[in-house]
């Protein structure tokens, strides 16, 4: 299956941090699942890393991108037809890295890997 990762669940993952739910864990770990990464997630722990609000070994994009390689995720390209979902989507949520990624699930017809049980108003199948 393949599976668009919020940003959050990759960084739980890779930490092996307890907050990241079974189901996900499980997900992550089964070789049959596709995972992939928004390229506007990379941006936003960049955008976070570089404000010292997410705490990330220095410098930062190498460390994503091992990770990235480590687990067997692939990078999300934002493309027009992104864009143009984007711009239908209705003003339910306002974090701009959340919408690309609502808008890129809608596009690909991808179910996202989340605990923002708040972007399932968005009509998009969420884990």
């Amino acid at each position: 299956m393949k599976l668009l990762v919020d940003t959050h669940v990759f960084l739980w993952a890779i930490t092996d941090s307890p907050r990241l739910p079974k189901k996900h864990r499980a997900l992550w770990q089964d070789g049959a699942s596709e995972l992939w990464l928004s390229v506007g997630g990379i941006w936003e722990m960049l955008i976070k890393s570089g404000l010292g609000r997410l705490p990330l070994p220095a410098p930062a994009a190498p460390y994503i991108f091992k990770q990235l390689e480590k687990n067997r995720i692939g990078t999300l390209a934002i493309r027009p037809a992104h864009f143009a979902e984007l711009e239908t989507l209705p003003p339910l949520h306002r974090d701009p890295f959340d919408r690309l990624l609502v808008a890129q699930a809608r596009a690909e017809k991808m179910p996202v890997m989340t605990v923002d049980a708040s972007l399932k108003r968005y009509g998009i199948k969420v884990l």
